[in-house]
């Protein structure tokens, strides 16, 4: 291998993101609107970016359009230098099939790599929020020798059955000794009894022996075909499998309160606590770092706005996040995220709720532990998340921990 090795990016952001529904029922998991200004692929391709990986490809399937043009308008790199994000959807190029798995995904996707001809690829998930260097993880996978590294994040032991967890040999932690999908009963760390090592879903492989596993996993009918499930398995079995620890990730303009955050945003649930981690005064996660960015489309509108509505009833935002071009009149707003070009008229409240682009709410209107869509309208006086029997009545999804989500283009009446 070369003293300076050439990585290739590959992002898995065909997901459909079932347990996110209705958010994805009209575009991939990867497109879903998240704090505001950013859809979740961008957090998997700043990270690229800022450890200075250049050619980087996302691997799309499902509902595809929002995620490709939010891509080709906003991730355009310099070709002088041979840099791009190229969004790649699936091509059939096997046979009249779509990819039928993350690895199968690969498999199809062989053209991109022996075009590129490179060292090293980087596999990463297009839907958890995080920051990461990858050249920290890049320089732990070539140290060790092995042919293929997963990045582990430290869980809590009880969390274990919810996450692919990583088994580690105690004569080396750095190498993996078992992978044991969503286990009951798992063993704690050596250094740390209480808590396990689960996949973060972001992988390193030499080339060649990546190349060589897909091509071997195709073959196996009874495969599901998934980077985590069979890939990584693969190696683990051939005693090729390194882990890499989360914990020893430095990223510039980090702290000790967000150094090692990761969430995996694959439920309701984890997608509204993940926005409540924005909007502390001392934020969990921090957008505001600006040593290791995350980036996103600039959004062309005017700064957000804050008045009194037509009577004179002056409004509040407490502890909140609102986004360019929203224009807020006599509203009280708390604990909550407002995306692009929201409305709200006076007398309404917004309490721990987060807002996609273009929600308008009407005088008087209240909206209390909701997420709503792209377009939804609240007339006036409506509510949303205040009585779960009248949410359910109108087709709302309403999780257990009382959570409602009112779709794309819904307009809500009194």
């Amino acid at each position: 291998m070369p003293a300076t090795p050439k990585v290739f990016g590959i992002i898995l952001a065909g997901g459909e993101g079932k347990r996110l529904m209705p958010l994805t029922a009209d575009r991939a998991k990867p497109a879903v609107p998240f704090g505001g200004q950013y859809r979740l692929i961008d957090f998997a391709i700043s990270n690229l970016i800022n450890s200075g990986l250049r050619q980087i490809v996302v691997l799309t399937q499902y509902k595809s359009h929002s995620l490709d043009r939010h891509i080709s308008q906003t991730w355009r790199m310099s070709p002088l230098l041979d840099s791009y994000v190229a969004s790649v959807p699936a091509q059939q190029r096997l046979g009249k099939r779509w990819f039928s798995g993350s690895a199968d995904a690969i498999l199809q996707s062989l053209n991109l790599i022996n075009d590129e001809k490179p060292d090293i690829v980087a596999v990463v998930g297009a839907d958890h929020v995080y920051r990461m260097d990858f050249r920290q993880m890049l320089d732990a996978h070539i140290d060790s020798g092995l042919p293929a590294t997963v990045a582990g994040i430290r869980q809590p032991i009880a969390m274990a059955n919810q996450f692919g967890v990583i088994e580690v040999n105690d004569s080396d932690p750095t190498k993996i000794n078992r992978f044991l999908e969503k286990p009951q009963d798992p063993a704690g760390l050596p250094d740390a009894p209480h808590e396990v090592l689960a996949s973060m879903g972001n992988y390193i492989f030499t080339t060649d022996a990546l190349i060589a596993a897909v091509e071997d996993d195709g073959e196996v009918s009874t495969s599901n075909h998934d980077m985590g499930g069979d890939i990584i398995p693969y190696f683990v079995d051939r005693g090729e499998a390194g882990v890499y620890d989360f914990k020893r990730n430095e990223v510039p303009g980090s702290n000790d309160r967000d150094r090692d955050y990761w969430r995996d945003v694959g439920t309701i649930d984890s997608f509204f606590d993940a926005h409540m981690d924005l909007i502390s005064t001392l934020p969990v996660f921090n957008l505001y770092n600006t040593d290791w960015p995350i980036h996103s489309q600039t959004v062309n509108s005017p700064p957000a706005k804050f008045v009194r509505d037509s009577v004179g009833r002056m409004g509040n935002a407490i502890d909140s996040i609102v986004s360019l071009g929203s224009v807020l009149s006599g509203t009280h707003l708390e604990r909550s995220v407002v995306g692009p070009w929201a409305l709200t008229g006076g007398g309404s409240t917004i309490t721990d709720s987060v807002l996609f682009d273009h929600v308008d709410i009407g005088a008087g209107a209240r909206v209390h532990r909701a997420i709503l869509d792209k377009n939804v309208r609240l007339l006036d006086g409506a509510t949303v998340g205040v009585d779960r029997a009248r949410d359910l009545s109108r087709g709302f999804t309403v999780t257990d921990s009382g959570i409602t989500i009112v779709g794309k283009n819904v307009i809500v009446e009194r």
